[in-house]
Order: C-alpha cells, then sequence, then structure tokens
C-alpha cells in the first residue's frame, strides 16, 4: 500500500466518504497522508494540511478547466489556502453546477417518467444521477450503463457545464496552493497535448489506477523534460483508499507539510 494517496473525493461533491471517516479508511488501507480533492470545492477546515487521529490529511482540490482548442482537463491543489480570486471562482462554478443538475434530474425524469428522489445541493454531481438511476426500482439501467446512454457525453440529458480557461484556472490555483498537479494525464483523449500543458504547473499525476495496462514513457519524458514533482493517487469515489498513490520518499519531495 502507499504512504500518502493524494486524489481522494468525499461527499462534498461526488463520492461517498464522509470527511470525518477518512481517519478510518486511511488506517484501514495503511495509509498515512491523505488529499482530499473534491471537484471545485474546497475543504471545511481552516488549515491546508491538518492531522486527526493519527493521518495527515492535506486540503486539495480538483478543478476542471479548458485550453483554447475546447480540451478539458483537471488540476489538482494541493495545500490549499484560499484567496478571493479562488472564493469567487468557485462559486460561479457550483452555483452552474447546481442549475445543470436540477436540468440533468429534470430530464432524466421527464424519459424516464420517474421521480429520483434527490436533492441537488453543494457538490452535486452526474454521479449522484446515476446512482439514483441505478437504485431505482423502475429503471432497468445500472449506474454504468446510465452514464453509457443518458447522462455521458453526448447521451439525451447530458448538458455540459461552465468551465473555466484553463490559463484562469491554472493561474488562481497556483496562487491559492503549495503545488498543482495535472491530473491521470493519460486519461485524456490527446495525452501529449495535456502533458504539454503541464509545463507550466509543478507536478503530473504519475501514479493513478487507470485499470488497464499504460504506457508511461511519454509521462516519464514530460516530468524530465519539464522537471516537475511526480504526484498520485487512487481517485477514489468509494471508502477504499490506497489504490494508487506516492512512497513515503515521494511524498517528502513534494514539500507539501
Amino acid at each position: 500500500m502507499p504512504y500518502a494517496d493524494l486524489h481522494v473525493h468525499t461527499t462534498r461533491s461526488d463520492g461517498t466518504l464522509e470527511g470525518a471517516d477518512v481517519p478510518t479508511a486511511a488506517h484501514r488501507a495503511n495509509v498515512t497522508v491523505v488529499a482530499l480533492t473534491d471537484h471545485d470545492r474546497l475543504q471545511p477546515f481552516d488549515d491546508p494540511v491538518i492531522e486527526r487521529d493519527g493521518v495527515t490529511i492535506v486540503g486539495g482540490i480538483e478543478l476542471r478547466v479548458e485550453t483554447e482548442t475546447g480540451t478539458r482537463l483537471d488540476l489538482l491543489g494541493y495545500a490549499v489556502s484560499p484567496t478571493d480570486d479562488l472564493e469567487g471562482l468557485l462559486e460561479g462554478i457550483q452555483t452552474d453546477r447546481l442549475e445543470r443538475g436540477q436540468a440533468i434530474v429534470d430530464c432524466v425524469e421527464d424519459r424516464l417518467g420517474i421521480d429520483l428522489d434527490v436533492t441537488v445541493t453543494d457538490g452535486f454531481g452526474r454521479p449522484h444521477v446515476a446512482r439514483a438511476i441505478d437504485a431505482h426500482p423502475d429503471t432497468e439501467y445500472d449506474y454504468q450503463e446510465a452514464f453509457d446512454q443518458l447522462i455521458g457525453t453526448d447521451c439525451p440529458c447530458y448538458l455540459p457545464r461552465e468551465i473555466p480557461s484553463f490559463e484562469r484556472g491554472a493561474t488562481i490555483l497556483t496562487a491559492a496552493s503549495r503545488l498543482v498537479s495535472l491530473a491521470h494525464p493519460l486519461r485524456y483523449a490527446d495525452p501529449e497535448c495535456a502533458l504539454e500543458r503541464a509545463r507550466t504547473l509543478g507536478a503530473i499525476e504519475r501514479s493513478y489506477p487507470y485499470g488497464q495496462a499504460v504506457d508511461m514513457a511519454t509521462v516519464e519524458r514530460a516530468l524530465e523534460d519539464h522537471d516537475l514533482l511526480a504526484t498520485g493517487g487512487s481517485d477514489a469515489h468509494d471508502t477504499t483508499l490506497g489504490r494508487a498513490g506516492l512512497s513515503k520518499a515521494e511524498f517528502e519531495r513534494l514539500a507539501l507539510i
């Protein structure tokens, strides 16, 4: 198991792990350091890094941005100290998220003729809709099928959301964080383009559970060519941590604490 899992989601966005249960989940996975990186939301504690029940918790965020060519990338900010610019940016994103979430719910309910019985609140995202569809007794869709056939990109109930530009998002996040990393670089349609963008950041997420064999040569080359640090994490949306991450030596190189 890794020493540090630096990509974890909680119920503040689309994860199922309660913030109060992070230490228990970390101990269960023999993980010492956890970075909470909820989508477009800050963590509810004042300090960028805290200790709870023997676990170091790094306050982080996963921020989606868009390049001028329309490519959407995810940036991981670590040890975040909120600035006025960041809070203003996130306020606008969350307002858009709520409006978009309700519109997607309304579309699914109208299309399937059901009541999903969900409340669109802060942190709401499409995984909440997919879980509700999967759990509903009158639907034939499981969680993945809900994405593949109803709410995924280009599906009938998909609605895009407004995304800040790469330049604006990266600038604001860098000013508020001790480190900014490009998340899961090999998940993008054009990894080379994504990795080229990472040269203006501080790090690239090298360790990640892609679920299949991937060629890490381009990632390793980008890390070396741009003299960047390597981060890593499980991208956990459930309660199981430590599927990927960093050794103690690798984490200490980041100088987050």
